[in-house]
């Protein structure tokens, strides 16, 4: 079983930058598979960002080219480096991770707003 803490979220300008970071707290963190998501009010909860154990990513079509996705294995976090951010990036965003069980952090609020 893992724990996860989102930090990093906030309010920031159009074409500002924010980095989320997620601790997992637990073992085998390298075994996990790990995934962003957001959630709008009113909206399904989608995809962001996924990155594999073997450090293969994957990005939502919105975010392709503003947004990075990274782990570091020896401090059990994945990391989102959001660039270039949009109105339409703000929602709550939330951590995943994935090994024979599904796991969710609590979310972290980022707004973008002129």
């Amino acid at each position: 079983q893992v724990q996860l803490v989102e930090s990093g979220g906030g309010s920031v300008q159009p074409g500002g930058s924010l980095r989320l970071s997620c601790v997992a707290h637990g073992s085998f963190f390298s075994f996990y598979d790990m995934g962003w998501y957001r959630q709008a009010p009113g909206k399904q909860r989608e995809l962001v960002a996924e990155i594999t154990t073997g450090r293969t990513t994957n990005y939502a079509d919105s975010v392709k080219g503003r947004f990075t996705i990274s782990r570091d294995n020896a401090k059990s976090t994945v990391y989102l480096q959001m660039n270039s951010l949009k109105p339409e990036d703000t929602a709550v965003y939330y951590c995943n991770a994935q090994w024979r069980s599904g796991y969710w952090g609590q979310g972290t609020q980022v707004t973008v707003s002129s």
